[in-house]
C-alpha cells in the first residue's frame, strides 16, 4: 500500500511509531490500572470474566472509565525520550501507538507533548500484535516506517519496518530482532534479572524470619535436631511466602511509592523489574511456601494463611487507618514467633508473646516517625498512610513509651518462676534489661536527630552498635544457661 501524504515526513524520512509499555515507560499501564482499581475495591474482581468475555479491548476501557492514573510519575525511559526529542525537533513524525486504553495514550501524549498523534484501544479494537500492525500499514505502506518496542510480542512489527528500535528489551528479545530485522539502535537493555527480582522479592526482609527460631531457642530446645530442621523448614516457607507478599504491596502501593524520596526507588516503582513478570512470580513464590509448609504440623499452615490474610488486608486497607496500621506491624512480627512455635510444635510464652507486640509496635511507631519525619515542613500527609507532620511528637512518645513498657514486661519475665526453673542464673538475665534501654533509647535518639532512614529492623540488620549488643545478650543468656 502506498504511503499517504498526511504521514509524509518533511525531511522525507520514515515516521516512527512508538510502543508504550515497557517501552516508552518501563511500567505496564494494563497492570498499574487493574491493580489501582483492585486497591479502590477489591470486589471488583468479580466483574473480570464478565468484561473479558467482551474482548480485552472492553476489559481495557471498563478499567480505564473507574482509574485515573498519574503518568506523570511513571518511570519514563529517559535516553529513549531525549531521543524522541531530538527527531521530533528535527522534523520527524512521531506517533504513540499502544494496546492500552485510548485515555492513557492521550494523557501520555498531552504529558510529553513529543508526539503528532496517539493512538490506543478503543473499546473494541484491542491494538497489539497483528491489529497495530494493521494500523501502521494502513497508514505508512509496507516498509516505510520506524518502529520501536521492547517485547517480543514487537518482533513481527520490527520485520516489516524500515528500522528497528529496541528500548529496554532482554538479550533474548535482542538476539531475535537481530536475526529478523534492521536494528538501527538499543537503548538501554535490560541484563540477567535475577538480581533484580531479589530486590523486588526483598530477599534480605528474610532475616525477620529469625524470629520463628526464639520460640525454640528459649524453650532451650534449638540443639533437637529434628525440631531445628522443621523451624528452617518453617523459615524458608514464611520467607517465600513474605516475598511474594512484599512484591503483591508494592503493585499496589505504585502510586504512592513513586512519591516518596526513597521508595521510588523500589524495583517495581522504578521499573526496574517488569510489572507483568512480577505478576508472574507472585504465585509461584506463594505455591513453593505451601508446598514447604506441607510438611511441617499443620498448624503451620494455619498460621501461614492467617500472616497472608493479615498481610493482604494490610496492604488493601488497614495501612491506610491511623494507628491501626502500626498495630497490625506489630501483629506481623508476632505471628512469626506464632509459625516459630507451630513449625516445632511447642507453645509460645505468654511472656514472649507480650514483649514482642510492645517491643515492634515501638518500632512500628519509629517506622512511621522517619515517614513524617521526611515530609519535613511540608503541610500534607504522608503518602497513603494519613499521618501529617503535626503526628510526629505523639509518635515519638507513644512509640518510646512502648518500647520502655517492653523492657518492663522483660523485667516482670525475669523475676517469675518460669526462669528461676529454666535458667541456672537467672541473676544475669536482669543485664538485658540495661541492654534493650539502650537500644531503644539510642534509636529514638537518632531518628529524633533525622539520622535514621529506613526501616528500623535494617537499620538493626546494618548497624554495627546494634549487631553489638545482639551478641553481648546472647552471651548474657549463654552464662545464665
Amino acid at each position: 500500500m502506498p504511503h499517504t501524504e498526511s504521514v509524509m515526513n518533511p525531511s522525507g524520512t520514515a515516521p516512527l511509531y512508538v510502543d508504550l509499555d515497557g517501552t516508552l515507560t518501563r511500567s505496564d499501564v494494563l497492570v498499574e490500572s487493574i491493580f489501582a482499581l483492585l486497591k479502590s475495591n477489591v470486589l471488583m474482581i468479580f466483574l473480570f470474566p464478565g468484561w473479558l468475555l467482551q474482548g480485552k479491548a472492553h476489559f481495557k476501557r471498563q478499567i480505564a472509565r473507574r482509574v485515573d492514573l498519574d503518568m506523570t510519575r511513571s518511570p519514563w525511559s529517559e535516553s529513549f525520550l531525549d531521543f524522541l526529542g531530538g527527531q521530533r525537533r528535527e522534523g520527524r513524525r512521531v506517533v504513540l501507538i499502544t494496546a492500552s486504553d485510548q485515555k492513557y495514550a492521550n494523557a501520555v501524549a498531552a504529558h510529553l507533548g513529543i508526539f503528532d498523534d496517539a493512538v490506543g484501544s478503543d473499546g473494541v479494537t484491542n491494538l497489539s500484535g497483528a491489529r497495530k500492525l494493521d494500523h501502521i500499514l494502513a497508514e505508512c505502506g509496507d516498509g516505510f516506517f520506524d518502529y520501536a518496542g521492547n517485547s517480543s510480542a514487537d518482533v513481527h512489527i520490527w520485520r516489516r519496518a524500515k528500522n528497528a528500535y529496541l528500548v529496554n528489551a532482554f538479550p533474548g528479545v535482542i538476539a531475535r530482532a537481530q536475526r529478523s530485522a534492521n536494528v538501527a539502535r538499543l537503548f538501554s537493555p535490560r541484563s540477567n534479572v535475577f538480581g533484580v527480582v531479589l530486590r523486588a522479592s526483598r530477599s534480605y526482609q528474610w532475616l525477620k524470619n529469625l524470629l520463628l527460631f526464639l520460640p525454640l531457642i528459649f524453650a532451650h530446645r534449638i540443639m533437637e535436631g529434628q525440631l531445628f530442621l522443621q523451624v528452617v523448614a518453617g523459615f524458608v516457607s514464611f520467607g517465600f511466602c513474605a516475598s511474594s507478599v512484599y512484591m503483591l504491596n508494592d503493585l499496589f502501593d505504585l502510586e504512592n511509592d513513586r512519591r516518596h524520596p526513597t521508595k521510588r526507588n523500589r524495583p517495581l516503582a522504578s521499573g526496574a523489574f517488569p510489572l507483568d513478570l512480577a505478576v508472574a512470580v507472585i504465585p509461584l513464590l506463594l505455591l513453593i511456601s505451601i508446598a514447604i509448609s506441607l510438611v511441617l504440623p499443620r498448624s503451620f499452615l494455619l498460621v501461614l494463611t492467617l500472616y497472608l490474610v493479615t498481610t493482604l488486608a494490610y496492604s488493601l486497607r488497614l495501612k491506610q487507618i491511623v494507628m491501626l496500621d502500626v498495630l497490625v506491624l506489630a501483629a506481623l512480627y508476632t505471628t512469626r514467633l506464632l509459625a516459630g512455635g507451630a513449625a516445632a510444635g511447642i507453645s509460645v510464652s505468654y511472656w514472649l508473646m507480650v514483649f514482642s507486640m510492645f517491643f515492634f509496635l515501638s518500632l512500628g511507631m519509629l517506622k512511621r516517625y522517619t515517614e513524617v519525619r521526611a515530609l519535613g515542613s511540608t503541610a500534607g500527609n504522608v503518602a497513603g498512610r494519613g499521618y501529617q507532620v503535626d503526628d510526629a511528637e505523639l509518635l515519638k512518645q507513644l512509640g518510646t513509651a512502648s518500647g520502655y513498657i517492653a523492657v518492663l514486661v522483660l523485667a516482670l519475665y525475669i523475676n517469675s518462676d518460669q526462669v528461676r526453673i529454666q535458667y541456672v542464673h537467672p541473676e544475669l538475665i536482669w543485664l538485658l534489661c540495661p541492654v534493650l534501654l539502650y537500644w531503644i533509647s539510642r534509636t529514638w535518639l537518632l531518628a529524633h536527630r533525622g539520622q535514621m532512614h529506613e526501616d528500623p529492623v535494617l537499620f538493626a540488620i546494618r548497624d554495627h552498635m546494634s549487631h553489638l549488643l545482639i551478641a553481648l545478650s546472647l552471651a548474657i543468656l549463654w552464662m545464665a544457661t
